[in-house]
């Protein structure tokens, strides 16, 4: 399958593994790679040094084109941008930012860049500041997500509607039926988070990816907007920040009951209780974990059969 995406990143399938904190570390990034998608890791958990040390794993694993997703919050930012030119990664993912700040320094130095959005005014910013393409991500999506709530299905071709450079879809998407349906909406190519943290090449605690496994529809919720919008499953954590809202708490309340560390207490070490367990609605139809090579094999073959099906309407 060749298009505008495949020929962006030089890949098999317009298909990109999502740089999600705590999930996307050098084995799942090289193992999306060598599916024929694009693997990218998570800067967003990573100190500089840390890093730096997966991109040269990656290498190490793949001589398939992968790229690092960048979080443009972070304070030491200059630190993790100069890391990623110095080990010659050609693909950088930036969100929660400006991209009009990193974009042609980074282009100037032979980067691809991609800038993750949740609206149709961001995306216009995006394509304004020169970026390569844009992720469009939807309300249903994990991690953290836009204020407005618009689901993919309506974001999309809202989007599309406007920009003339590759639109990628991310919110709700983990099954070939999804992907034909984004791309029938308009979308290059699609963005995929949930699903591959219930691979067995995420860096996610096996715990947590038994929880993905088991929830059902309406297990999730986007909450902490005063903060930043986050989808989390309902555990004891969440809980709290619901009987916290029950008071009209401030922001600074809410910064001091999230404490520090939390996501990865959740994701990475598996505190199932107070950690912050976050994941997109679609796990809800995620049953099992799976090798990356198989999720990637299951949803072209289910694209190719919806696409067929489709055709016999």
């Amino acid at each position: 399958m060749k298009n505008r995406i495949t020929q962006l990143f030089n890949i098999d399938h317009p298909i990109i593994q999502a740089g999600m904190i705590w999930n996307s570390g050098w084995r799942l990034a090289s193992a999306a790679s060598n599916a024929g998608i694009l693997g990218l890791i998570g800067a967003g958990s990573m100190y500089p040094d840390v890093l730096r040390e997966h991109i040269q794993k990656c290498k190490q694993a793949t001589d398939k084109p992968f790229g690092v997703n960048v979080p443009m919050l972070y304070p030491n930012i200059k630190e993790i941008m100069d890391i990623i030119v110095e080990e010659g990664v050609k693909i950088v993912f930036t969100s929660a930012g400006n991209p009009k700040t990193w974009t042609k320094w980074l282009q100037d130095q032979g980067i691809t860049v991609v800038h993750v959005v949740s609206s149709v005014k961001f995306a216009l910013k995006a394509q304004d500041a020169g970026v390569d393409a844009v992720v469009a991500e939807g309300f249903e999506a994990g991690g953290h997500n836009g204020r407005d709530e618009t689901t993919t299905l309506t974001l999309i071709p809202m989007v599309k509607e406007h920009l003339n450079i590759p639109l990628i879809a991310a919110g709700g998407i983990a099954t070939g039926r999804a992907m034909l349906a984004c791309m029938v909406l308009g979308a290059d190519g699609v963005q995929v988070g949930s699903r591959f943290v219930a691979s067995e090449e995420s860096s996610a605690h096996a715990d947590f990816k038994q929880v993905v496994v088991d929830a059902k529809e309406g297990d999730t919720q986007l909450t902490l907007k005063e903060l930043a919008p986050v989808r989390l499953i309902k555990n004891k954590f969440y809980n709290e920040v619901q009987e916290l809202y029950k008071t009209a708490p401030t922001p600074e309340q809410l910064k001091e009951l999230l404490g520090r560390a939390r996501a990865k207490r959740g994701m990475f070490e598996g505190d199932l209780d107070d950690g912050e367990l976050e994941i997109g609605q679609i796990a809800g139809l995620i049953h099992d974990v799976k090798p990356v090579a198989t999720i990637v094999n299951d949803m072209l073959a289910e694209f190719e059969l919806a696409k067929k099906h489709i055709s016999e309407f």
